[in-house]
């Protein structure tokens, strides 16, 4: 009887590992991104943080919780987006990036929210500039790759589901072997 639970643990560590080992790693930027600013800062349970954009272009938040979680909220309507109020999002459990398209009115307000799960929240942010330019065979004006009019906003794209759905079942699989691990030990 112990030697599935016992496999079953080692299949529960090495999902682990592999999970961590890619967490570990760093991860490569394209060569188009230029590295603007690095943020660090810590927000208390329920509490927001907030910044302002003023940069021109697409921008790429990459934000990373080093303890606890923190989820990121961009708006272009206000300068203090809240998850009642906001264009783009995103909140995983673990590294949240936000593409801020070209077409946004600046100031850009960022909020960063604190999770309640956890007390406090360690975040770094990084913000980078995206030189590529896209090529329309028509104008910009004349175009769109989804078929939307010219600066309709969207409050997710379809390939942002897929990572949020990766990040569920990491955070699902982690949650698990923390709760395995306790039972053993």
């Amino acid at each position: 009887m112990a030697a599935p639970w016992r496999s079953a643990l080692l299949m529960l560590l090495a999902a682990h590992a592999v999970a961590f080992a890619s967490c570990s790693e760093e991860e490569e930027t394209p060569e188009e991104w230029v590295l603007l600013h690095v943020v660090q800062g810590q927000i208390g349970a329920g509490n927001y943080s907030y910044l302002r954009l003023n940069h021109e272009g697409k921008i790429i938040l990459k934000m990373q919780s080093l303890k606890g979680d923190a989820d990121l909220y961009v708006s272009d309507s206000t300068l203090h987006p809240s998850f009642d109020d906001y264009e783009l999002q995103s909140v995983t459990c673990g590294q949240d990036v936000v593409w801020i398209p070209a077409h946004f009115q600046r100031p850009v307000g960022i909020g960063i929210y604190g999770h309640p799960s956890h007390h406090e929240s360690e975040f770094e942010m990084k913000v980078y500039y995206d030189r590529t330019v896209e090529q329309y065979p028509f104008g910009e004006a004349a175009y769109s790759p989804d078929g939307a009019e010219p600066g309709q906003r969207h409050r997710y794209a379809p390939e942002d589901t897929s990572q949020e759905e990766e990040s569920v079942l990491w955070t699902i699989v982690i949650s698990i072997l923390k709760l395995v691990l306790e039972i053993l030990f």
